[in-house]
C-alpha cells in the first residue's frame, strides 16, 4: 500500500477519496474536547445542548472533524511530506453529531516545484469531509512540501525499499 507521494505522482484535479471513514461517537468527541481543554458545554453537556442549543443536542467539536479528515487524508497526501506548509483556510459548514460517520476527499488544485531546492515541491489540495448522508461538514485547502521521487530515492542502497523500512530480526 502507498503511503503518501512523491511531487510527480500529483496530478492537478485529481481526487483523492479516503477511506475507511470514521464514526464518531461521544468518547471520541468528549475525549478530544478535553485533551485540547475544550469544554463547552454543547460538546460535552447533554442537557444544556437539549435545553439551550438550536441542534437538541450535543454537537461534535469541529476542530476533531478538521483534525479527522487531516488524518484520513495522509496516505494519499502527506505521508510522504518535508512539511505541511500552510492552511490557507477552513470551514465548517454543517454540524456532526455523535454516531455520524465521516468520510473524505481530496482534489489536487496545484503543484509547482520549489523555486529554492530542486529536490522538492509544493502541492497545493482541498479536503472535504461528508456525513454519511452526503452532506458536507467541513472544507479546508492546505499546501503540503513533498520530496521529488528521483532525489528522495537517489541515496538508497541497492535492495533497499525506501517504501518499507527494515526492521531488526528478531531473537
Amino acid at each position: 500500500m502507498q503511503f503518501g507521494r512523491y511531487y510527480e505522482e500529483f496530478e492537478v484535479g485529481a481526487v483523492y477519496r479516503h477511506w475507511p471513514g470514521k464514526t464518531v461517537t461521544e468518547y471520541d468527541d468528549h475525549l478530544f474536547c478535553l485533551l485540547t481543554m475544550n469544554h463547552h458545554p454543547l460538546h460535552m453537556d447533554a442537557h444544556y445542548a437539549e435545553t439551550a442549543s438550536q441542534f437538541k443536542r450535543n454537537v461534535v467539536v469541529g476542530n476533531y472533524i478538521y483534525s479527522l479528515l487531516l488524518g484520513m487524508s495522509v496516505p494519499d497526501v502527506s505521508g510522504k511530506a518535508i512539511a505541511n506548509l500552510e492552511v490557507e483556510s477552513l470551514r465548517h459548514v454543517a454540524p456532526t453529531f455523535h454516531g455520524d460517520t465521516i468520510y473524505g476527499e481530496t482534489t489536487v488544485l496545484d503543484k509547482r516545484e520549489s523555486s529554492s531546492k530542486p529536490d522538492r515541491g509544493v502541492v497545493s489540495v482541498e479536503t472535504r469531509g461528508y456525513n454519511q448522508d452526503g452532506t458536507m461538514v467541513c472544507v479546508f485547502r492546505r499546501r503540503v512540501m513533498v520530496p521529488k521521487k528521483e532525489y528522495a530515492t537517489a541515496a538508497v542502497p541497492e535492495g533497499v525499499d525506501p517504501e518499507r523500512p527494515s526492521f531488526p530480526e528478531p531473537r
